[in-house]
């Protein structure tokens, strides 16, 4: 039995403790599809965020290739391609390392961002300097895209009114997002 083969087993009896789920996009271990539910008590609860794994042939002596499907506003993770800072997947990984370490510390990393190292610079300057702000912005997010439960027809309205100005709806909530939901420093950032 093969090391993936092996850890897919524990990766089976993980799911039902800690909302994390894999599955084999194809049948030769090396790409896989990821997903983690968003952490209670943080802006991410109640989501479904999906993980694009890639495992490489020189794996475990080599961490595997990971990255958000789902979009997501975190400080540690890109707002526009879904790449993550997290040392595991970089210079800390080490051979005893698992995909079950890889899930869990992702998990751990949306309960506790790390903004003094981050992927995504407007968004680690927002947690850190507008952390309601901040908040407020990853729930929207959660509920557009991971479908969380979190409404705010606040945020929707200020969208709307900058896709009635024929602005794409992604690109209205990253400018908006980007510059803290002020509609007027958004709408001239984009028509700039």
């Amino acid at each position: 039995m093969s090391m993936l083969q092996n850890e897919k087993i524990y990766l089976e009896r993980l799911v039902a403790k800690c909302a994390i789920k894999v599955e084999l996009v194809n049948d030769s271990f090396t790409e896989l599809k990821g997903e983690i539910a968003g952490p209670p008590d943080t802006p991410y609860e109640g989501g479904n965020f999906v993980l694009e794994i890639k495992v490489p042939e020189t794996y475990p002596f080599n961490p595997p290739k990971v990255r958000f499907i789902t979009k997501i506003w975190h400080p540690n993770i890109s707002s526009v391609t879904g790449a993550i800072c997290l040392d595991i997947l970089k210079d800390q990984w080490a051979a005893a390392m698992t995909l079950r370490t890889v899930l869990l510390s992702l998990q751990a990393l949306l309960s506790a961002a790390e903004p003094d190292d981050p992927q995504d610079a407007v968004v680690a300057k927002q947690y850190k300097e507008q952390p309601d702000m901040f908040r407020q912005t990853a729930k929207h997010w959660t509920s557009v895209y991971a479908g969380g439960p979190a409404k705010m027809p606040e945020l929707d309205d200020k969208i709307r009114r900058l896709t009635d100005m024929g602005v794409e709806e992604h690109n209205a909530r990253v400018a908006l997002s980007s510059y803290n939901w002020d509609l007027e420093r958004a709408t001239e950032q984009l028509f700039s």
